[in-house]
């Protein structure tokens, strides 16, 4: 599972003045903070009535991005941002609410491939009606439902218009968090990779995106799997890639331009670089051993390199001064041998290039 923080909306969808959904939203925050702090997951409030929603009155398709007015370029900029919902819900006339509905219809991508749970509350039914009525809405914006739901009978959990304390309900609320923030995060990848469009990658299905410090787990585990065949091309274990720890490894990924390739959650192929004085510096350019020789290290250099300041001199990099295969490499996609202290070779070409690399065990 990923480390990286997730934000959970919890949605109060009533707009009813005196409704009972605030008190619900308050106790089921109070009871599932402990754990989404042990679970990294932020909880923000929001009620559907503070939004300010018009019944929707954008003149495009919500599923076309375009949004014309203020309201719901901030709707969907919360919504985008997020990576969960709880939705707290009552029950009307056997349907969920119409401000819920109208919140729900408004956006189009900003929903997908992000799970929403539900409480709900009534009289007879405890509100599940509401519930099943929002699952056929929200399945056709590609929002996963829960199994897990917490549902409230009035009669049985309200005293004095306040939740009345109970461990099984609580235990409930907790059930819904745990099962959201698994699916959370299995649902990433698919989140990311409708964010990257349909850019053209080396591997079927992969997509990239800019590597940020949440993402040193993973970094920290290629490094480790791609810089092993060079320790061993150079007889040395004293490569950084293979002694860093997964702080250091998150320190450089705050300061470098890093590229990573993903597919289905894991981490292909990676490339770092940045300028340093005249050059622009390239490193850490590594692929998975299952996939060399199909064009990722190329691909991720290029990336790298186009990225370069055109007021730069030349592009610079090094490996192991051993590493035949990757420096024959380099000397085929441009680069020349600027220098060698014995253990590193430094390799360099100008400014602007359209070349590439191949797939070396990673450029230091």
């Amino acid at each position: 599972m990923s480390m990286k923080l997730l934000r959970v909306l919890v949605l109060t969808c009533s707009t009813r003045p005196g409704a009972l959904g605030p008190a619900v939203g308050r106790w089921l925050i109070d009871a599932i903070a402990p754990r989404a702090a042990e679970l990294g997951v932020e909880l923000l409030p929001v009620a559907l009535g503070d939004l300010a929603l018009p019944f929707l009155d954008e003149e495009e398709e919500p599923a076309s991005g375009l949004h014309r007015h203020e309201h719901t370029r901030r709707w969907s900029a919360t919504v985008d941002a997020a990576d969960g919902f709880i939705a707290v819900t009552p029950e009307y006339n056997y349907g969920m609410p119409a401000a819920f509905k109208n919140a729900l219809d408004y956006l189009g991508r900003e929903w997908a491939w992000k799970p929403m749970g539900f409480v709900s509350y009534g009289n007879t039914s405890a509100g599940t009606r509401s519930v099943q009525h929002a699952k056929q809405v929200v399945t056709t914006l590609r929002l996963v439902p829960l199994g897990a739901t917490v549902a409230l009978r009035i009669a049985d959990a309200v005293e004095d218009g306040r939740i009345r304390p109970d461990a099984a309900r609580e235990q409930a609320a907790i059930g819904v968090l745990d099962e959201l923030a698994r699916l959370a995060h299995a649902l990433r990848p698919m989140r990311e990779r409708a964010r990257a469009g349909s850019g053209a990658a080396p591997v079927p299905g992969a997509y990239a995106r800019a590597l940020t410090p949440d993402d040193a787990p993973e970094v920290l585990v290629l490094q480790r799997c791609c810089w092993l065949e060079e320790a061993l091309a150079n007889d040395t274990l004293a490569i950084p890639a293979l002694e860093e720890s997964l702080e250091q490894v998150r320190a450089w990924l705050a300061t470098w331009r890093a590229t990573g390739l993903w597919r289905d959650g894991r981490l292909l192929g990676m490339v770092r670089a940045r300028r340093v004085d005249d050059d622009w510096h390239v490193g850490r350019l590594g692929v998975v051993p299952d996939l060399r020789g199909q064009g990722v290290g190329r691909w991720l250099l290029r990336e790298a390199e186009a990225a370069a300041d055109a007021s730069c001199r030349r592009i610079v990099l090094a490996t192991g001064a051993r590493s035949r295969h990757n420096i024959r490499l380099y000397h085929s996609q441009g680069y020349r041998t600027a220098s060698s202290d014995g253990a590193t070779a430094f390799l360099a070409k100008p400014v602007p290039s359209d070349g590439g690399a191949g797939e070396p065990s990673g450029a230091r």
